[in-house]
């Protein structure tokens, strides 16, 4: 055996590479996997051995998957010594929930903030969204190389986070409007040292935890400390999730409709805190020196084989590729790595799954900014929707343990590969589902004129009835007092402009202003409107273009358009007599709005009331009447959002489900498959899946292969029932792995085949 083989590190990457994501179940499986790495590796040990503590004396895998005791009371006494709960876990666990709460809330509010303080398009939304969960993924890799061959887990947790406040510090200071700073710069730069921080510092967070209890004395008490690390990441997650879209919309600052600023400094503030409160626990941590990564010597094999084999293939030939590495590295190791190769290939279809799972945080979040969450007293935010998934999987894995596996049972489906195939076709089912809603949510959207095509929109501010005539054919109307009149398809012709010629007639006999015979020119492509207001001396018949286009910010626009005696001023105040918007009578500016209700006063004299609903563009038309008495009406260019937002759920439902059966099944037939040696280097290899798939996103948005968003939501869910049928037949040509250790090969029988981080702590805890 070489002196590279003396030196195989024996604790992998970093006990499993996790990566934060917008579902916390992908990280309980990670949990999981830390604790049960944690219990092999102490079996392994020689010096462990040497007391006895083998796989057989600590109590092997039964026939039900449990752990059977050990043979005699002396062996049990001697395993398990009274220690103390390590005090230094509560100084980790603070760090994750703080660090946990700025990750998900930056998460939740991000496709927002890009979209309506950016102004990027939905696609150039997406593919940034998309591009920062990629390489938290791909960077989990790294990080946990340099945890165990450089830095140590402490040393890379405090030194590598503080890239990650600099990042949330650049973010947050481009958020703040007075340091007019270049707010896309300092968001790019800041999210890729988020990105960079989370990825390097996240594999060791639950491991360093790990090591600061001692095998097996300690067993059951590491299984409360990863119970209470789970549930403190998913409080972190949840009330994140819930309070930083309040932070955002419901708090005003620096004058803007939203705080992004408070958003995503608040959480900031929180992670620099939990940086010192963990750099305090330093005299109380129990820490390993780095010891060799299992990725690093996984990699030297495969290349070793490769290059061996481009000399040898001819003079020396082996049966299997992997085999021309035998000269340096020894047999075991080897043979391994065949086992890890061959659940690779059944891997390679898996990243189209986590590509429509990961669009929950922005296609998704996208789809609800159009949907209605007025709920009366509560008014449900886009996304706030994302807190459905954590609260669904938290209730679905319980049920699926009494339920839904027994039902699958009965039916026949009972192995791991036929859940990750099954919970495929639901993650396609849902994306079918969200396609079918967004073709309802697109039949709500205004019609918007094309090339070749114009509108017209006439308000009439006077208190006076017209008829209407024209030189274009069939463009003859009536128009009643303080109302609209609205042609949504005047055709242009070819020089993409088109003269019309207004002849008002009044039609009430009350003695009203008769306005000039006057020519304006219809451009194509543009909605165009006319005022009708004759106490504008200067110009009484006013020509602009309107706004017909549903706000992209979600919220509602208002308008005034006021007949009224120049000079005048226009106010709009809420329910709580707050003044949201002041501006001069005759300016006509559609301005953003909260959505609620509103009094709008001229000169401090109420001239009208309005509803606003998220989604709408209203105008309200005032005519001044005498001195101080006005008339109004409120009039909807564009509709609200019509559609609840409630119609998300299901989808959400059906991909919580697909979830559940996916993510926690494949991890741990991962773990089951795996080689004692390769356990932590296949969960890294996982993880990396969810990475591509990010890039599946990326590059379907860089693609803009369609016009409607339903259509793209059902390619994804073609992509993935042809996804789901080709893993259907590389597993069914898998040979699956068949170690000596029956508590290897057991979790792939129908008894073992469990579910969830609790089975896995319940029987060791058993």
């Amino acid at each position: 055996m070489t002196e590279e083989n003396d030196n195989r590190p024996s604790n992998g990457v970093a006990q499993g590479c996790e990566a934060e994501t917008t579902g916390n179940r992908k990280l309980a499986a990670e949990e999981t996997h830390e604790l049960t790495t944690i219990v092999d590796k102490s079996l392994e040990n020689p010096i462990n051995n040497n007391l006895g503590l083998t796989e057989k004396k600590w109590g092997g895998a039964g026939h039900d998957g449990s752990i059977e005791p050990v043979s005699n009371a002396s062996e049990a006494e001697g395993q398990v010594k009274k220690l103390p709960f390590p005090k230094s876990v509560f100084f980790i666990i603070s760090y994750e929930f703080s660090k946990g709460f700025h990750y998900y809330g930056t998460r939740t509010i991000l496709v927002l903030y890009l979209s309506r303080q950016l102004d990027y398009d939905d696609d150039t939304t997406t593919v940034i969204f998309h591009i920062y969960a990629m390489l938290g993924y791909f960077l989990c890799v790294f990080g946990a190389i340099i945890s165990d061959s450089w830095l140590g887990r402490f040393k890379t947790i405090l030194y590598l986070s503080f890239i990650y406040v600099a990042g949330s510090a650049l973010v947050t200071l481009g958020a703040v409007p007075p340091l007019n700073l270049p707010a896309t710069t300092f968001t790019m730069v800041g999210l890729g040292l988020m990105s960079l921080g989370s990825g390097l510092v996240k594999p060791s967070i639950s491991a360093f935890g790990g090591d600061q209890f001692k095998l097996p004395e300690q067993v059951k008490q590491i299984t409360i400390f990863f119970s209470l690390y789970y549930f403190v990441v998913n409080a972190g997650s949840l009330i994140s999730i819930t309070t930083t879209p309040i932070l955002r919309e419901d708090v005003h600052c620096f004058g803007e409709k939203e705080c992004y600023s408070l958003a995503f400094g608040l959480p900031a503030v929180l992670v620099i805190a939990s940086i010192v409160v963990f750099a305090l626990g330093r005299p109380l941590y129990k820490s390993n020196p780095p010891a060799g990564n299992m990725v690093v010597l996984v990699s030297k094999t495969i290349g070793n084989a490769i290059a061996t084999k481009w000399r040898e293939k001819k003079t020396n030939p082996r049966e299997h590729w992997l085999d021309y590495a035998d000269k340096k590295h020894d047999r075991q190791l080897i043979e391994d790595v065949k086992v890890l190769m061959r659940v690779l290939v059944l891997y390679l279809p898996l990243p189209v799954f986590w590509a429509l799972f990961d669009q929950q945080g922005s296609r998704w979040t996208i789809q609800a900014t159009r949907m209605d969450g007025d709920m009366g007293s509560w008014d449900i935010k886009p996304d706030q929707m994302q807190m459905i998934n954590p609260f669904l999987i938290l209730a679905f894995i319980p049920l699926y343990e009494l339920a839904f596996y027994p039902l699958l049972a009965f039916v026949g489906i009972r192995r791991p590969l036929q859940k990750l195939t099954l919970g495929g076709i639901f993650a396609g089912i849902a994306f079918v589902v969200s396609g079918l809603v967004e073709l309802s949510l697109e039949n709500t959207y205004p019609i918007l004129p094309t090339a070749g095509n114009a509108q017209l929109r006439v308000y009439n501010g006077e208190n006076c009835d017209y008829a209407i005539t024209s030189n274009l054919t069939g463009l003859n109307f009536d128009i009643a007092s303080l109302d609209m009149f609205v042609d949504r398809n005047i055709n242009i012709d070819s020089t993409n402009h088109l003269y019309v010629e207004f002849q008002f007639t009044e039609k009430a006999g009350l003695n009203c202003f008769e306005f000039p015979k006057q020519t304006f020119v219809l451009d194509t492509i543009t909605a165009h409107y006319l005022f009708l207001n004759s106490k504008n001396t200067t110009d009484p018949l006013i020509w602009g273009i309107d706004t017909v286009s549903k706000p992209s910010r979600g919220y509602p626009f208002g308008r005034t358009l006021a007949n009224v005696r120049p000079g005048r001023q226009v106010e709009w105040k809420n329910k709580k007599g707050s003044i949201e918007h002041t501006e001069p009578a005759n300016l006509r500016n559609e301005t953003e709005l909260k959505s609620g209700e509103y009094e709008i006063s001229v000169d401090n004299t109420v001239a009208a009331k309005a509803y606003l609903k998220v989604g709408g563009i209203y105008t309200v038309i005032i005519n001044e009447e005498t001195t101080g008495i006005y008339e109004s009406n409120v009039v909807i260019v564009t509709n609200p959002n019509s559609m609840s937002i409630f119609w998300l759920i299901p989808q959400y439902v059906i991909m919580t489900l697909a979830e559940v059966m996916f993510s926690v099944t494949g991890l741990e037939f991962s773990y089951a498959q795996a080689p004692v040696s390769m356990k932590s280097v296949l969960q890294a290899c996982w993880l990396l899946t969810v990475a591509f798939g990010n890039v599946i996103v990326v590059i379907i948005a860089e693609l803009k292969l369609f016009e409607s968003q339903a259509y793209e939501f059902f390619l994804f869910a073609g992509f993935m029932f042809v996804d789901m049928i080709i893993f259907m037949f590389v597993a069914y040509r898998y040979k699956p792995n068949n170690p000596a250790s029956q508590s290897e090969a057991e979790p792939l029988t129908e008894k073992t085949d469990k579910v969830g981080i609790d089975n896995v702590a319940k029987t060791i805890d058993d």
